[in-house]
């Protein structure tokens, strides 16, 4: 139970989170509250490699460390700094078995972790909490973890912030493409796993006839994407600009506050978009967008509510009766539009 007797004057605040981008974009809101509720204190952010760019340029945070992956020596020495730097608060929202580790590790008096499983990690903590997600989003699930810091828990918009750097080199690249001034969409055609990706095809005919309706379309992804993106370029009728592989990622959310609209799978890039004001069109499939929908204010969602806790690893066994598959071109198509209207007159 929370000592409501206890006022907290933290100096030095360790937020741990070792998941993927978009999980990482979804705990931001907890790092501005605490910024707000602590103005001078030290915060600092544990993160997973590759997922540190996220929080590269945000305001709230002081630090940003990565998470070591070296031998067993090298593991010993982070797990070492980390008791070095005397945090007096670790906030562990990874709900995991390391980090619940590493918050122990670090010798604060105050942890708080969830443990929604109710496994050993619990005893790690000082206060934990293991109450599940249900039916409540990411984002104030996290929240949760502030009630043991006398932190009021408002729910805030994700955040993600690009640098001058990314900003100018962002404007540069769409005025070589000719779209500075013009309405296009962004298109992010892939998935961290197979079965979470919509049909290559559909996003070529999506692109098409997006593309006859005067809009521009540029394809984005990391360098692992580039064959898909070349598929779609081969099966679709129309010109498409390709990013994929060629622009960092806070370039590309620089470049997503000039798009009309993003489309994509429930990754990442979806909620960096919608955390930086993109109108968002989030297709879904084994993932409940009532726990990990993007939390902007222009969004759609598409979701045929399956049950795929069967088969949601290794991978799929519905075939064409996938969730994916059974999102037609048509509703994208049309969510896109309705979407892109609503855009158009807000602005008019």
């Amino acid at each position: 139970m929370l000592d409501r007797s206890w006022k907290p004057q933290l100096n030095n605040i360790l937020v741990i989170k070792l998941r993927y981008i978009g999980d990482v974009v979804l705990s931001t809101p907890v790092l501005s509250m605490l910024r707000r509720q602590f103005p001078h204190a030290n915060l600092v952010c544990l993160v997973n490699p590759g997922t540190q760019e996220v929080l590269q340029h945000n305001p709230h945070v002081d630090d940003v460390v990565v998470m070591a992956r070296g031998s067993l020596v090298e593991q010993i020495q982070f797990w070492l700094e980390l008791r070095r730097r005397q945090f007096d608060c670790v906030i562990d929202l990874t709900d995991g078995d390391r980090s619940a580790f590493l918050t122990w590790i670090s010798g604060a008096s105050r942890r708080i972790g969830f443990n929604s499983e109710n496994r050993w990690r619990g005893k790690l903590y000082s206060h934990c909490i293991s109450s599940g997600i249900a039916k409540r989003h990411m984002v104030e699930y996290h929240m949760q973890a502030l009630t043991f810091v006398d932190v009021p828990s408002v729910v805030q918009k994700p955040e993600v912030f690009a640098g001058p750097e990314q900003t100018a080199r962002a404007h540069a690249r769409l005025d070589e493409l000719g779209l500075l001034g013009r309405r296009w969409v962004m298109v992010h055609p892939t998935a961290r796993y197979w079965f979470k990706a919509w049909p290559v095809e559909r996003f070529a005919r999506l692109c098409d006839r997006l593309a006859g309706s005067t809009l521009s379309i540029v394809l984005v992804g990391d360098t692992r994407d580039q064959e898909i993106a070349a598929k779609i370029q081969e099966v679709a009728k129309t010109s498409i600009f390709s990013l994929v592989g060629k622009t960092p990622l806070l370039e590309l959310a620089a470049m997503m506050k000039h798009a009309a609209l993003f489309i994509g799978n429930d990754t990442g890039m979806m909620h960096i978009a919608s955390a930086v004001g993109c109108p968002v069109v989030g297709l879904f499939g084994p993932t409940n967008p009532e726990t990990w929908g993007p939390r902007g204010a222009r969004t759609k969602v598409i979701y045929k509510g399956l049950d795929c806790r069967a088969c949601f690893r290794p991978g799929c066994f519905r075939g064409e009766e996938s969730c994916m598959k059974l999102i037609s071109v048509d509703e994208v198509y049309e969510a896109a539009r309705e979407l892109l209207r609503e855009v158009e007159h807000a602005e008019s």
